[in-house]
């Protein structure tokens, strides 16, 4: 699903990008426990005064936004959050596999795949399926398909097996072709459940045993290893394309609909860099 939805919004969202020219968020952070000097005769304050001075009081964290989990309502979103130390806990096992079924059997994921084959039977993709209704009926249970079986391995088996975090991490700052590269490349960058980076095998290899074992259903012309070969690098592509649309999408939501505030991600020490 992610291979012609997320490519075709992803190049309506670098337009909007581009346009704008998005600029990095520096830090605002300040000490507001930093008091002006008393002076030696200053007359001495009351025991309440101190705790009710608005310097004194306590620094308040900023408040990010949630992510929503679906984008343009139809499009599964579970695994982006926010590049915060609060989000840095890696998942558990069964954290893992809840994020697989979500991304896999959300009513959204069927909007989408319903969507697809649309697209695929109007231009007539894979044409070995042929046309009219029948047709379309298997276009959409080979979507079905390919959606279940990629999110239960992607984000469900191999994660758990390899201590990988499947998450997208968004980064929300800096310069537009920083934000682009960061999001294209965790296609095969990924975070490890101890907090470093590395190879992000769980993508990589879930996305080819997910492409073999499409094959299995796909009409018997299709059935080739150069057909399991192609559509793993499309899938690849799709993916760095739906990293860059979850990476934008709160701006273009933001520029589209101004009332909606922008999740602004503030700089921190993260080891996935």
């Amino acid at each position: 699903m992610r291979s012609i939805l997320a490519g075709s919004l992803c190049a309506i969202l670098m337009t909007c990008a581009s346009a704008r020219s998005l600029v990095a968020q520096s830090s605002v952070a300040t000490n507001p426990q930093q008091a002006e000097e008393v002076q030696p005769d200053s007359p001495a304050l009351p025991s309440g005064s101190l705790a009710a001075s608005p310097a004194l009081a306590a620094p308040v964290p900023p408040v990010v936004p949630e992510l929503d989990r679906r984008m343009f309502g139809m499009i599964p979103d579970f695994e982006t959050t926010n590049d915060v130390p609060a989000n840095h806990r890696p998942l558990t096992r069964r954290e893992k596999y809840i994020l697989a079924l979500h991304q896999a059997f959300d009513i959204s994921a069927h909007v989408g795949n319903a969507f697809q084959s649309a697209l695929q039977q109007a231009n007539d993709a894979q044409p070995n399926y042929g046309e009219g209704w029948a047709a379309y009926g298997k276009r959409f249970a080979a979507s079905e398909g390919d959606q279940i079986s990629g999110s239960i391995l992607i984000y469900g088996v191999l994660p758990s097996i390899l201590h990988e975090d499947p998450r997208y991490f968004r980064r929300g700052r800096g310069s537009t072709l920083s934000r682009i590269w960061y999001a294209a490349n965790r296609t095969v960058v990924a975070r490890r459940d101890d907090g470093t980076s590395g190879f992000n095998n769980s993508q990589i290899f879930g996305q080819l045993f997910s492409s073999g074992i499409s094959a299995s259903y796909y009409p018997q012309a299709d059935r080739t290893v150069a057909r399991v070969f192609c559509n793993w690098l499309v899938n690849l592509g799709g993916n760095s394309a739906y990293n860059v649309l979850s990476e934008y999408y709160p701006d273009l939501k933001h520029l589209l609909l101004p009332h909606h505030r922008k999740p602004v991600v503030e700089d921190s020490d993260a080891g996935n860099r």
